[in-house]
């Protein structure tokens, strides 16, 4: 989960990952999308590969590149904790302000 993290710390890996989350693109479709060197680009590429984010597939000379959404599995699950907490708070809030609802219309009538 760590290198996930790391990775998607710079914002230019995560708008790498958004470009190839649905679609396999080479490595200079890749860097036609930014102001930057292909090394660099490449070098990000290389992290996000790393991390287990990204896929590469040789299609003769050309790399292509596909994000891997499983590869974010650990992360998610990390963060899906925080949010089911936060949804049974939100439930508990719910229910106590239901019971608390008709408790004042019983006492009005």
């Amino acid at each position: 989960m760590q290198a996930s993290l790391d990775a998607l710390a710079e914002p230019r890996r995560r708008e790498i990952l958004a470009l190839i989350r649905d679609r396999e693109l080479a490595a200079g479709e890749i860097a036609g999308n930014f102001e930057v060197t292909r090394s660099a680009i490449s070098q990000h590429v290389g992290v996000l590969k790393q991390a287990g984010l990204v896929t590469e597939r040789r299609e003769g000379t050309r790399r292509l590149y596909r994000a891997r959404p499983e590869g974010l599995a650990d992360l998610r699950a990390f963060l899906d904790e925080f949010w089911s907490e936060r949804l049974d708070v939100l439930v508990r809030e719910a229910e106590r302000e239901e019971r608390r609802r008709k408790r004042d219309r019983a006492s009005n009538n």
